[in-house]
């Protein structure tokens, strides 16, 4: 007896590894701002864990609950590639792909005395205003990703906006629309008129003091992806903050909202 494999769905599994040339897959870019006790106006947490120059340890990128260690353990994430120091401000890259599909996320360590730097580069990434590309190869395929093209730009860290102010703030280019989502205390207040300025739309973000760690990005990009509504994706992540912080479903849901 001979098998006869479906030749649609051969097309359709080899599609799902690789887009058709010249069509884009879908970016997230993800600011980190290194969490650094000695130039942020932060609480200061133990030395080890917040020292901006060493993103092994950092807070916010390497600990269990940093975004690449967080990222790194997740099942439905792949570690394609790790860059060491890919620009003048950042310490290193890492380029995930999402497993069942053609999504890539990429997520930059800044160095945490350089979170205004960060800021400006997420406010720029927001408003269109970016034309960094990467190169990947997955699968023996070579394959270019242009950083414009990410309808999602995440911000984590420190709300840097309390501690000071900038000039003036990017203004949108083009007709991209692009959704936000800001982990950061209060950033719904601190990054109201930067966010509007983008042209952005604040998909998520918060009301008051909050730690940022990286379950409530995951959560938050889980729910993106699955084409739900801010407000499901604020009920999804309270929930996963409220099991995480043991704060309570009524304060985690009162901590994130969607939108202005």
């Amino acid at each position: 007896m001979k098998f006869c494999f479906p030749l649609a769905l051969l097309v359709a599994l080899l599609c799902s590894f690789h887009p058709p040339d010249g069509v884009q897959p879908k970016i997230i870019h993800v600011y980190v701002a290194l969490c650094d006790n000695d130039s942020q106006g932060i609480v200061p947490v133990p030395r080890k864990i917040g020292n901006g120059n060493d993103p092994e340890n950092n807070l916010y990128w390497g600990c269990g609950y940093g975004v690449r260690t967080f990222f790194n353990t997740s099942p439905d994430w792949m570690l394609i590639r790790k860059v060491k120091n890919p620009a003048v401000n950042i310490l290193e890259r890492c380029i995930y792909r999402l497993r069942r599909k053609e999504v890539y996320l990429i997520a930059d360590a800044y160095k945490g005395a350089r979170i205004r730097q960060c800021t400006v580069d997420f406010l720029n990434a927001a408003a269109n205003n970016t034309t960094d590309t990467l190169h990947v190869n997955y699968l023996g395929q070579d394959q270019t990703l242009e950083l414009k093209t990410a309808p999602l730009i995440c911000y984590v860290g420190h709300s840097a906006l309390m501690d000071f102010q900038l000039d003036s703030f990017p203004q949108k280019r083009g007709q991209a629309d692009k959704s936000v989502i800001i982990m950061a205390c209060a950033s719904r207040v601190m990054y109201n008129r930067a966010i509007k300025a983008s042209g952005a739309t604040p998909l998520l973000w918060t009301t008051n003091l909050m730690c940022p760690e990286a379950y409530t990005l995951k959560a938050a990009i889980d729910g993106w992806m699955n084409n739900e509504t801010g407000f499901q994706i604020c009920n999804r992540v309270a929930e996963i903050y409220n099991q995480y912080q043991k704060c309570g479903i009524k304060g985690a849901k009162a901590l994130f909202c969607t939108g202005y």
